[in-house]
């Protein structure tokens, strides 16, 4: 390098003298670099470590914020000079009296230097005013998590362990991989990894195709991921990927939570509830439930209803554990005065057994409400400790609910999946219990038609009785109606007394409504799509490498082959006709129809029917399919 730029970046950088510059030029040049002088970032802290060996990881990625870089991931000469100049210019700044941490404080409302421990707030530099905070002991009992669920996988083991107690988790979380590792880790198939970008040095395209497998994967497993997009995740903003993170780990742990695969659960139902009533309870209801039976059969008289105050002290998990497995969990934390030692004694009741996860004991004492579920959760999932139910009268309501809707179960959650992606309120566990009372409907209806719902004419206060969530759902009945929607014998009753056919069937006419809208939107004349348009477009894109189809009943479907060359046909190369089965068995069919699924999501489709759904040839559940690639298409 020239005296000339030497003293360029000088000027430029005036903290520095030019023969810091000299030496920093050096050392730059002395890196690993690309065809264009460029550093990866992920070797950038080693880097910085290298100059200035005091440096931590966060302060050097906080600097790094604030570098306007040329090119992503990537970080050239200038930008690493400029990037020690920030780091000296913020050492010169921590002399003072410290101002802006008081503003960061104040602008987040939080008024005490009690409040803001354990906090980090992140600013913007493109919005100055914005500013988010998150906490530090989620953030490592994630990046803990992610380590304990992931270690040893063979496309990112070697990026493990995650320091937990740094930034690190949010770089590392960039480019999809771990994201896309830890849905299938909590929700087991749910990504067919062999669409997945891997490898050291992804290209942008390559990240976001990764990003956009985690978004439209997370939709499909129940998370809100309402104004988050895969630039989001490939920005590393913190508290998205925070919030995102936190979703799938707590759907992985609700997964058990599950009357059908607990049916002892139903020894938790109070007296004269009924299991109507009880299977529309959200999973933390449940583990309260839970934590609360487990109290009374151990006599004590405390109860807890919240995962923060109520386990402050650590005698309510005390008395859980020693109840859960009494061999090995002693009541003798009650006699410590000091909660922060009893929290401690508590926990290694808890280790004995395998369960120190989730917390430690400032976030037991602080009541962390959603380390604690998380504790609980993985309590209920190791030591359940309920009595199996006997093989009587126990079991006969508990089957008869269960098994009169099972037919019908895959169809149900693809539309409370579908629901959910609407943001309505409440959440949609069990589609037939949480739609009774047909606020949910008259939501999602208010979604996709604006302004039709005369929200003065809607019951809303609960609880509601049965008169009322009749009136809300005739309501809905009518407006379908006004939409053309087909519901020859079905009445608002039939809504409110879950009858699973005539339930599914306005959903899915709200379902197909919402697709048909939006390929209208997007076509040139406005002009509403049917069937037969969907199935024309299709057999358009295929031409030439799948024969045609009459409509999406037809049995071809079930080998993929056919969804997997309008894929192809939208994106000529995107499928690898190597990792296409021949479909001869259904194993081989179910494989085609997974692979099919991830790559309209590495598309961008939000698609929420499952591999038996085309295995099987569901014509609603594929028309879905078909919609959400031509709405990409268009």
């Amino acid at each position: 390098m020239s005296q000339q730029d030497i003293q360029r970046l000088s000027k430029k950088n005036p903290i520095l003298k030019p023969w810091d510059i000299e030496t920093l030029v050096g050392s730059f040049n002395g890196l690993e670099l690309d065809a264009n002088r460029g550093l990866d970032q992920r070797n950038l802290v080693a880097a910085v470590q290298k100059v200035e060996p005091e440096r931590q990881y966060d302060e050097i990625r906080g600097a790094l914020k604030e570098v306007d870089v040329s090119r992503p991931d990537k970080v050239e000469l200038d930008e690493f000079v400029e990037l020690i100049a920030r780091l000296r210019t913020a050492d010169k700044a921590k002399q003072g009296s410290g101002p802006a941490a008081v503003a960061a404080k104040a602008f987040e409302g939080i008024t005490s230097d009690r409040a803001y421990t354990g906090r980090t707030v992140l600013g913007s530099r493109q919005n100055a005013s914005s500013a988010h905070t998150i906490n530090e002991d989620e953030r490592e009992e994630f990046a803990n998590h992610i380590n304990f669920a992931l270690s040893g996988d063979a496309d990112i083991g070697y990026r493990l362990p995650i320091d937990p107690h740094t930034m690190q988790l949010f770089d590392e979380a960039r480019d999809g991989l771990i994201l896309s590792k830890l849905i299938n880790y909590s929700a087991p198939e749910t990504i067919d990894e062999r669409v997945l970008n891997r490898g050291r040095k992804l290209s942008p395209f390559q990240v976001t195709e990764n990003n956009n497998v985690v978004i439209n994967s997370a939709k499909a497993i129940g998370c809100s991921v309402v104004n988050i997009g895969s630039q989001d995740l490939a920005e590393g903003r913190e508290h998205l990927l925070l919030g995102l993170i936190w979703q799938v780990i707590k759907i992985g742990l609700f997964a058990n939570i599950d009357i059908k695969l607990h049916p002892e659960l139903y020894r938790l139902l109070e007296e004269g509830e009924a299991l109507e009533d009880f299977l529309k309870l959200p999973a933390d209801a449940i583990l309260l439930r839970w934590f609360n039976y487990h109290l009374a059969a151990a006599g004590w008289a405390r109860r807890v209803t919240n995962f923060s105050g109520d386990i402050k002290d650590s005698e309510n998990y005390t008395v859980l554990l020693s109840q859960l497995v009494p061999a090995q969990c002693s009541r003798e934390p009650l006699r410590e005065g000091d909660l922060m030692s009893r929290a401690e004694l508590m926990l290694q009741n808890a280790d004995r057994i395998g369960c120190r996860r989730y917390v430690s004991p400032k976030t037991v004492v602080n009541g962390n409400p959603k380390l604690n579920l998380a504790f609980v959760a993985h309590l209920f999932n190791t030591h359940p400790c309920l009595q199996p139910l006997e093989d009587t009268g126990e079991h006969a309501e508990l089957d008869d609910l269960l098994f009169r809707n099972q037919e019908y179960d895959r169809e149900a959650r693809a539309f409370a999946l579908w629901l959910n992606s609407l943001n309505v309120d409440p959440f949609v566990n069990y589609l037939f219990e949480d739609v009774k009372d047909g606020l949910v409907l008259l939501q999602a209806f208010d979604k996709i038609f604006p302004g039709t719902v005369p929200w003065k004419r809607v019951n809303s206060r609960q609880p509601l009785m049965r008169f009322k969530q009749i009136e809300n759902t005739n309501l809905l009945v009518d407006l379908g109606k006004s939409q053309r929607f087909s519901l020859v014998g079905i009445q608002g009753a039939d809504i409110t007394d879950g009858v699973p056919t005539l339930v599914l069937a306005i959903v899915w006419q709200l379902m197909r409504a919402n697709i048909v809208q939006t390929l209208a939107s997007l076509s040139a004349q406005g002009r509403e799509v049917t069937d037969r348009d969907m199935v024309a477009w299709a057999n358009k894109v295929v031409a030439g490498k799948s024969p045609a189809i009459r409509s999406f009943s037809d049995q071809s479907l079930a080998s993929g082959h056919y969804l997997l060359n309008v894929l192809d046909g939208m994106k000529p190369g995107i499928v690898d006709p190597a990792l296409v089965a021949e479909a001869r068995t259904d194993e081989e069919r179910k494989r085609n129809a997974q692979y099919a699924i991830s790559i309209a999501r590495k598309l961008g489709a939000t698609i929420f029917l499952l591999p038996e759904d085309i295995v099987e040839v569901k014509p609603k559940m594929i028309l879905t399919f078909i919609g959400s690639l031509m709405a990409l298409q268009k």
